[in-house]
């Protein structure tokens, strides 16, 4: 039996996602639900909630006699609060009750029904440093002084190190650094230091395709079976999937293979290993989540593949294609997979959501779901490109990626979600490693873009969207 605070029932790894406030909203629905069986010690309602997943992992017999010993003699729940909603997944929730506060860790799978449903013992939010963290924000304009009261909440964390923010407003750039690059030493980020992108690294795989789409090369509709080898493709699971689903995450494929976390080496460095013969391996005998371009749901694996297959049409590595196609076209010469010997001094050291130091990720054939590095300076060069395209063929693919593929709770385009920031609408994605965090949106109509870059893991969401809503 496992302890009374620690009942882990289900768990995914969880890697960067989109923030949609309706997802919350269905958490937020089943946790009003939880509470009132909870305090009702209702053990068969409770699991009645439960999803597939979850009840394989537990019996009723089983979570009934965890119930009635190690949860229900805690009492009634008096007070709750959300602390927390990471990823567009995960909710946490701060529970009273008479003699303890515990918290509860819950996410829905695509049923919505409980997938994680984990007590813990209560840890207090992240505290804040002693010392003002230094800046180089000059707090002279608006803008300064509206960028300092938000990016100040962030770095001021215990657990944060370094951050970068730039601001594209009506063809003002300012960019602002805050903290180190490394902990212990005095060394403030700049616009040339390079961080992880994580998930942004799917805008650009976006912008292949369509490039490669407007060349004639392929089609969004193509199935991806048209590109696989035939002992693959035989998998009927596979058959109607297309390659804008892939993009747009409406293919059914999971969120990440199953086989990914049992051969990796290190950890802490998850795709490290993940080879192409893994991947198909995988593909083989797979199945899918939902139907095909009816649901979306954010899937690494499936932008993962969508890189191997564009690889194969163009008969060239993922980061040379990105190099070929959009960085050396726009002059972002700070923009790559792999730092060589002169470009690697200049890599930010990464950072837990504890605030310890953490690797780099490493990537093999899932490289386009989320393998680049860059700067502030490229990135805000990136999103002017995608704010103004012209009429060149990288201009036109960027086009093409903002033109919307699927509008059901979610809106998305090729790669890029449409959120709302107090009304306005948004071109978006952010990204996530184990020890980065980053964010980028733009809106063409306001002329304004937003990038945030952190060498912490902690989530960059709130510093930029915070930003977008003095600013709009």
């Amino acid at each position: 039996m496992k302890s009374a605070f620690f009942i882990v029932l289900f768990f995914i790894l969880s890697f960067s996602a989109s923030a949609q406030s309706r997802q919350q909203q269905k958490v937020d629905s089943v946790f009003i639900l939880v509470k009132k069986y909870f305090n009702l010690k209702n053990a068969d309602a409770l699991y009645n909630m439960a999803g597939d997943d979850f009840q394989k992992e537990l019996s009723i017999d089983a979570f009934s006699q965890v119930a009635s010993k190690n949860l229900f003699p805690l009492g009634e729940i008096k007070e709750s609060s959300l602390m927390s909603f990471v990823n567009n997944n995960t909710a946490t929730y701060k529970l009273k009750f008479d003699s303890i506060t515990l918290q509860l860790l819950m996410n829905l799978d695509k049923k919505d029904k409980l997938q994680l449903f984990l007590f813990q013992s209560y840890v207090e939010p992240v505290g804040n440093k002693t010392a003002l963290v230094p800046t180089s924000n000059p707090l002279k304009s608006e803008t300064d002084k509206k960028t300092d009261t938000v990016a100040r909440q962030y770095i001021q964390k215990s657990n944060t190190v370094g951050l970068c923010v730039g601001i594209l407003n009506n063809g003002k750039v300012s960019t602002y650094a805050y903290g180190t690059t490394i902990k212990g030493v005095t060394k403030l980020p700049n616009a040339d230091t390079f961080f992880e992108l994580g998930s942004i690294t799917k805008t650009f795989t976006a912008t292949l395709l369509a490039y490669y789409v407007n060349e004639g090369k392929v089609k969004l509709t193509d199935p991806i079976s048209k590109y696989l080898p035939d002992s693959v493709a035989a998998n009927p699971e596979l058959k109607s999937i297309t390659l804008q689903e892939l993009s747009n995450h409406t293919s059914g494929l999971a969120r990440m293979p199953d086989n990914l976390v049992n051969h990796a080496s290190d950890p802490l460095n998850p795709y490290k290993d993940y080879t192409k013969q893994l991947l198909y391996t995988y593909l083989k005998t797979c199945k899918l989540e939902s139907k095909p371009g009816e649901q979306y749901s954010y899937s690494n694996l499936g932008v993962g593949l969508l890189g191997s297959i564009l690889e194969s049409v163009s008969g060239k590595p993922f980061e040379r294609m990105v190099t070929e196609v959009i960085c050396k076209p726009l002059g972002m010469l700070s923009t790559d997979q792999f730092l060589n010997p002169l470009l690697a001094p200049r890599f930010a050291q990464v950072y837990n959501t504890n605030g310890s130091p953490t690797p780099a990720w490493d990537f093999d054939v899932l490289a386009a779901c989320s393998a680049l590095k860059s700067t502030l300076n490229d990135m805000l060069t990136y999103a002017k490109a995608n704010l103004h395209p012209g009429n060149t063929q990288l201009s036109k693919a960027m086009t093409l990626t903002h033109q919307v593929t699927f509008n059901k709770d979610v809106k998305i385009g090729l790669g890029w979600h449409i959120i709302i920031v107090n009304g306005v609408s948004y071109y978006f994605h952010n990204g996530g490693t184990y020890g980065s965090s980053s964010f980028i949106a733009f809106n063409p109509e306001k002329n304004i873009a937003v990038v945030v870059l952190s060498n912490s893991a902690e989530s960059t969401d709130v510093v930029g969207t915070d930003i977008l809503k003095k600013i709009q």
